[in-house]
């Protein structure tokens, strides 16, 4: 029954390391999803300030507008990039939880099995005690039946 106990109590912490896997996972696919929208959102205003510049085209420009035209949209460019590398840190970030997700996951099922096959050993092992305490109580009775009648004889 020892044994028992200490696979429960190894149960009971592999489900607290899964249901900690699973919220590391929640929380990384958050900042993921966060980082994903910041990229989209940059991507979207250097859209929208190039189509206002495309409008402004046929009108004549000053080099020095042109010039911080053309180095802001270089800015804007290098923090989409450096935001793409975000995504692509945090795409790592979730495959990495989603395999501690998937171990835990696997370790909790394999000490459940374990557990299982356990609990039905020890069951198997009282139903024979249970069953040999029968056979014996039986044969105790069949035996003062037999005693009982053999002095009956007529």
């Amino acid at each position: 029954m020892s044994s028992l106990n200490s696979l429960a109590v190894a149960v009971e912490a592999a489900s607290r390391k899964r249901d900690d896997a699973r919220k590391v996972l929640q929380d990384v696919l958050a900042a993921q999803q966060a980082a994903r929208a910041q990229l989209d959102q940059l991507q979207d205003y250097a859209d929208e300030i190039q189509a206002r510049w495309g409008a402004k085209a046929d009108t004549t420009m000053k080099p020095e507008v042109m010039y911080h035209h053309y180095q802001f949209m270089d800015r804007l460019g290098h923090a989409a990039g450096v935001q793409t590398t975000v995504v692509g840190d945090h795409a790592g970030r979730v495959d990495r939880a989603r395999r501690t997700l998937l171990e835990a996951e696997l370790r909790l099922a394999s000490l459940r099995k374990v557990m299982d096959k356990r609990k039905a050993d020890l069951d198997l092992v009282q139903m024979r005690r249970d069953q040999k305490q029968t056979d014996e109580r039986a044969a105790l009775q069949y035996r003062s039946a037999m005693d009982g009648s053999a002095g009956r004889e007529y």
